[in-house]
């Protein structure tokens, strides 16, 4: 059988998993296609490809994939995002000096505690003419937009008591050790390969901040999308059974291999393994630490587009560029995630299929039953950590709340 070829960009982290197990493990064959992967070091990069036709796909920071649509910082392109590629799955970590200041040896740190001692901190450095810095990994990044949310809700001013930078994922732990940052906001495997270097001290994972947070997507420019229906279908359908195989116990130990291996991440395959298994060192040399959902796929539709997460990072997007809310620019956002393409490609499958295609975020304390076209679909907890609900229909209300 011949096999239509797909290119896809990735940068190399453990979320990149899907795209990667669907090539390796055969379930983009059996869906006849022939997945050509081409790996990056800069979310820039990975950007360009796409739009300049050099890849058909890409494995993308959900927040990029808007900017890129709405023209922040470049001529707009229109670009569809019909799959999501996993929730959560990044750290805070601080330089060792900072952890030394602020976080409890050996314990997962509290959002508010460390947020209280990092303000200090972050006064008596700028008092001294030595702001503190953080890394992340694009202006544009879900990465960005928690760790702002985060200190702005400590009451630690983004931009004034802080610089925040920006360094590519494999060089951060560099960064660290260098002591050109005092902490990074990075996804997984470089939060692990700083701290086993002994060059950074894990002090919150992101998932502690909003515990369903929006993070990689399938993105693809719209002309591309719209051209190709069959192999976006078949695409999805090859992602969604690499994700449930992804999810399976038994499989961790030989996903790590391929995902370790240099054409991939060109990591140590142990350090893959305690992410995708939701292990986490906090120290150099401690006992990994379980964090329930550290790493979110597949389970309650999390490969779903939802739009109100969409909705949800142009609300920061607005917030941290200073630009105002618009009604227009919002639903284009909000347009760039389409759930409608999801169901088409898995309708009739055994895949769970959301009856909405919003709803509101961070209101689910407990387990709720959600409706559904296809499947039974129920919600687990996607608390913010100071309780606030975002409802994408009332997004100035809220954006008028925040500090």
């Amino acid at each position: 059988m011949t096999l239509d070829r797909i290119r896809i960009g990735f940068l190399p982290l453990v979320d990149a998993a899907l795209p990667i197990l669907a090539r390796e493990q055969g379930f983009a064959a059996a869906h006849g296609l022939e997945i050509e992967l081409v790996r990056d070091l800069s979310w820039a990069t990975v950007r360009d490809r796409l739009l300049y036709g050099h890849t058909d796909a890409a494995h993308m920071i959900a927040p990029l994939a808007i900017a890129t649509a709405l023209g922040r910082g470049r001529p707009a392109v229109e670009i569809d995002v019909p799959f999501a590629l996993g929730l959560n799955g990044n750290a805070i970590t601080f330089s060792i000096p900072l952890a030394t200041e602020t976080l409890e040896s050996g314990q997962l740190g509290d959002p508010w505690t460390v947020g209280e001692r990092l303000r200090q901190v972050a006064k008596a450095r700028v008092e001294a003419g030595r702001p503190l810095r953080f890394g992340v990994v694009h202006r544009y990044s879900s990465h960005n937009y928690m760790l702002r949310y985060w200190l702005a809700a400590v009451g630690i001013r983004p931009d004034l008591d802080v610089e925040i930078v920006t360094i590519s994922p494999p060089f951060a732990a560099d960064a660290l050790a260098a002591g050109e940052v005092d902490g990074i906001c990075v996804g997984e495997p470089w939060n692990s390969v700083a701290v086993d270097r002994g060059v950074g001290r894990i002090a919150l994972v992101t998932a502690q901040i909003w515990r369903r947070g929006v993070e990689k997507v399938l993105a693809m420019r719209r002309e591309t999308a719209s051209a190709s229906p069959d192999l976006v279908d078949r695409l999805i359908r090859a992602l969604h059974d690499a994700a449930a195989h992804f999810v399976e116990p038994d499989a961790a130990e030989e996903n790590a291999r391929i995902l370790a291996q240099p054409a991939y991440l060109a990591a140590p395959e142990e350090t893959i393994l305690r992410a995708i298994t939701d292990r986490v060192r906090l120290s150099q040399g401690a006992t990994p630490l379980h964090i329930p959902d550290f790493m979110f796929q597949f389970r309650e539709a999390a490969n779903f587009p939802w739009r109100s997460q969409a909705a949800w990072l142009y609300s920061q997007m607005t917030r941290w560029d200073g630009t105002p809310f618009s009604s227009e620019e919002a639903a284009r956002a909000e347009g760039v995630f389409r759930p409608d393409l999801y169901r088409r490609a898995l309708a009739g499958s055994g895949a769970i299929l959301p009856g909405a295609s919003s709803k509101l975020e961070g209101a689910i304390g407990d387990p709720l039953g959600a409706g559904s076209v296809q499947g039974r679909l129920v919600l687990g907890a996607d608390r913010f950590f100071d309780d606030r609900a975002f409802d994408p229909d009332d997004a100035e209300t809220y954006l008028a709340s925040l500090p």
